[in-house]
């Protein structure tokens, strides 16, 4: 089964240029958190809101709350989101910049 379906027969060249080796290993590193179907959950779900405490994604995503703080630890450390910590709760918040950048290596020269 395709994951993803092309419309046109061509299509346009996504950089003029090859990506420097540091820049495409960073963007590649990043891809590669994204990869994980939870992860990517989680990151939707935050991005969906201000902010988003630990406590409601793991009820959420139907996972345990080790495994959810697993995956935030390594969003957070990739730097698509940031913590913030009240109480016995973190709260968690999208870095919108982060998927800039993985936005304009795919963007169309």
């Amino acid at each position: 089964m395709k994951l993803i379906e092309t419309v046109e027969a061509c299509c346009p060249v996504v950089q003029q240029e090859p990506l420097e080796p540091v820049a495409a290993d960073r963007i590649a590193s990043a891809f590669k958190v994204l990869s994980d179907p939870a992860r990517l959950r989680l990151l939707t779900m935050i991005a969906g809101n201000a902010e988003t405490c630990v406590c409601d994604l793991a009820e959420a995503v139907g996972l345990s709350q080790p495994t959810v703080s697993h995956h935030l630890k390594v969003l957070n450390d990739a730097g698509f989101v940031t913590r913030q910590k009240r109480g016995t709760w973190a709260y968690y918040h999208l870095v919108p910049e982060a998927l800039s950048i993985l936005r304009a290596a795919l963007t169309p020269a």
